[in-house]
């Protein structure tokens, strides 16, 4: 098993590097590898705490400069990975998967907080709700793409929005409209698939 382990690590490796490019900073591109690696290790939990500590760093404020305040273009890493996948997993028998699923959070200020039924807890649970899309072929699956949906309640209250991060241009989307933003990008990236 651990050969195979080796080699997938190595090619999360050989993936980053198609992405380096896109990271001005030595120590972003390089910090940016020890998040991925963090997320895919067995560390317990998935906070920038447990992952910095997992990746032997002294704080989680590298981690948390990383996905907070780093200069980095989402949409760009998103259409690499999008050709990634074609290249690595493509192809007709290919099917693209939609699912929504919550966060459990403690606190009322995580963006898109509110009280749904959460799966992911079996009960109404404080949490953010993720619309997502995965890729899934006979040479593997992969999660391409996601959203944060954001209640109407959210969207009607900007100064809520403003402390969350969320700009002020973003307006209120349905999940299906989410969803349907996510295909869209998919087909324009000339994702194969039945």
């Amino acid at each position: 098993m651990k050969p195979s382990l080796e080699g997938w690590k190595g090619e999360l490796v050989r993936l980053h590097q198609g992405l380096g490019d896109l990271f001005a900073r030595a120590e972003v591109r390089e910090r940016s590898l020890a998040y991925l690696e963090g997320l895919l290790s067995g560390c317990e939990g998935k906070n920038s705490w447990q992952v910095a500590e997992w990746a032997g760093e002294a704080s989680p404020y590298g981690m948390q400069h990383l996905l907070d305040r780093s200069r980095w273009e989402a949409h760009a890493v998103q259409a690499r990975l999008s050709e990634y996948v074609k290249e690595e997993l493509g192809g007709g028998d290919a099917v693209l998967v939609l699912d929504e699923t919550g966060f459990v959070k403690k606190g009322i200020h995580s963006a898109g907080v509110q009280r749904p039924y959460s799966g992911t807890a079996g009960r109404i649970e404080n949490s953010p709700v993720g619309v997502f899309l995965c890729y899934a072929s006979e040479r593997g699956y992969v999660l391409l793409d996601g959203e944060l949906y954001l209640p109407q309640q959210w969207i009607e209250d900007r100064s809520r929005c403003r402390a969350a991060g969320i700009p002020d241009e973003v307006d209120f989307q349905t999940k299906p409209m989410l969803g349907k933003r996510m295909l869209e990008r998919a087909f324009v990236a000339g994702m194969p698939c039945g």
